[in-house]
């Protein structure tokens, strides 16, 4: 049986952001933390932890301009 092609996901798509982390991962963030000690605290209604996206800034874009700052600098 084939998929659908509505439900085909693409190869980047499985490397998206994710707002919600699971179990195991909030638990691993809070031994980072030194918030949670193994043995001690219980996995069951542990904290939220905040999950922040890492981004890639833009170089900016060369123009005629940049082109003149560069050959100035370099003299």
């Amino acid at each position: 049986m084939s998929l659908h092609s509505s439900l085909k996901t693409n190869a980047g798509a499985l490397s998206q952001h994710r707002n919600v982390l699971t179990r195991a991962e909030r638990i691993t963030k809070l031994q980072d933390e030194n918030d949670f000690v193994v043995g001690e605290s219980s996995p069951l209604g542990i904290r939220k932890v905040r999950s922040i996206m890492v981004t890639v800034k833009k170089k900016p874009a060369k123009g005629p301009d940049a082109d003149k700052e560069e050959a100035d600098a370099t003299e």
